[in-house]
């Protein structure tokens, strides 16, 4: 049974990675075009497109195999301007390796937009 479409969007991307493919299907929804929007700018994923499959849709994601982890992050905490570094220390292995990946009131963006555009948000994902 799914309770979390991106949770299983992003276990299939990882596990895609890791067993070499070059491109994976994923459950499609707003959220997650969102989060593979900002995977792609920051190079982790290649060009991804959506397929209509007469119900709910799916994107077709194209794999760089860079990706070392990703997953969610639950609860979904809320971050203020000042705590990034705090969050970074907890999910990431190192400063400056991987993003954290949040929904703020401009959107879903990463940590280091978020911190240049100083907003807060909450948490979704992380990526290294």
């Amino acid at each position: 049974m799914k309770h979390d479409p991106l949770s299983d969007a992003l276990s299939i991307i990882k596990n895609a990675e890791k067993v070499g493919k070059k491109e994976c299907i994923v459950p499609a929804s707003n959220l997650i075009r969102e989060v593979l929007k900002v995977m792609q700018r920051h190079g982790y994923i290649g060009a991804f497109e959506f397929i209509d499959d007469g119900r709910s849709g799916k994107f077709k994601v194209e794999l760089k195999n860079v990706i070392n982890d990703t997953n969610t992050i639950k609860p979904r905490y809320p971050v203020g301007i000042d705590e990034f570094e705090r969050w970074e220390k907890r999910y990431l292995p190192a400063a400056g390796f991987g993003i954290l990946i949040l929904t703020t009131d401009k959107g879903v963006m990463s940590h280091e937009e978020a911190k240049k555009k100083k907003i807060g948000g909450r948490l979704l994902a992380f990526v290294y």
